[in-house]
């Protein structure tokens, strides 16, 4: 029983839920790459190697930010600095998940297999980044934007150079979100000696280099449409997203920030969702 519910504590310690954001792009770097729907079973080693991949990387950053998360009031009540769980039983959860990762890529083909370490060290290295430099956040960005390219080799088993415009487009995505997340905690940062946008630049500039984030986040998917031809439907999708990119810009600010769990959490997963959709019809209408 001790080990079901500490498994239990761990899947809600990561938020497994929440594979949401990046999921809908591996899925769409899939479809573009089949040019419609990959076969089942495809599909099904893609999304495994999804969520084995981020439980791992979220894992492993609970497991290294311990120290730091029990020093910092907003995160104190994780789950190891509240001694919910031992460092033991998430350093073996870590390792398992990883170890799951590289399984289920060797299921879709070679080079998914020999550039699994790769980018398991990517979505683990990125924990320490923050100790290191003020841009994590673009560091963040990659190991979600690897997605689409990903699901393109696994399905294609190469990589084509313009399935990278729709990883450079979900990096800037989702280091936009990051600076703006990364607000709540500046001046404990900077007390601590921890780095990021804000703690450096002030929450106005963090702002306003979010914006910037995100605006060529919604040029490369301008480019990305024009590379693959998927005309109007996902031209629509793009509009949307546009839409609830100035949303979410608009509810949170420097000055407050109550929503910012909103605008980080919910309306991310609906943008990633709704351009998913509206691009996997596109490309399904086309062929």
């Amino acid at each position: 029983m001790a080990f079901w519910r500490s498994l239990g504590t761990t899947l809600e310690m990561i938020k497994w839920e929440h594979s949401v954001f990046a999921l809908p792009f591996a899925l769409t770097g899939a479809v573009l790459a089949a040019g419609g729907w990959p076969h089942a079973m495809q599909l099904f080693w893609i999304i495994v190697c999804m969520i084995m991949a981020r439980s791992a990387a979220m894992a492993f950053n609970r497991w290294a930010d311990a120290d730091l998360d029990a020093a910092n009031p907003r995160t104190a009540s994780r789950a190891i600095p509240a001694g919910l769980l031992s460092r033991g039983f998430v350093g073996a959860f870590t390792v398992a998940m990883a170890l799951l990762f590289v399984f289920s890529a060797s299921r879709l083909n070679r080079l998914s297999l020999l550039l699994s370490p790769v980018a398991l060290a990517v979505l683990l290295g990125y924990s320490y980044m923050k100790r290191i430099t003020r841009w994590s956040h673009l560091v963040l960005g990659l190991a979600l934007g690897m997605a689409p390219a990903a699901a393109w080799i696994a399905i294609r088993g190469s990589l084509d150079a313009r399935i990278l415009v729709l990883t450079g487009a979900v990096l800037f995505w989702v280091a936009g979100f990051d600076v703006l997340y990364a607000c709540q905690d500046a001046a404990h940062d900077r007390a601590v000696g921890l780095r990021s946008v804000p703690q450096a630049l002030g929450l106005h500039k963090a702002f306003g280099i979010a914006r910037v984030m995100h605006g060529v986040m919604l040029l490369l998917l301008v480019w990305l449409l024009y590379l693959f031809h998927l005309g109007a439907i996902a031209g629509w999708g793009l509009v949307v997203v546009t839409a609830l990119l100035f949303y979410e810009h608009s509810i949170v600010s420097p000055t407050d920030m109550r929503r910012l769990n909103a605008a980080f959490f919910t309306l991310n997963g609906i943008i990633s969702v709704l351009f998913f959709c509206f691009v996997a019809v596109a490309v399904t209408l086309h062929h």
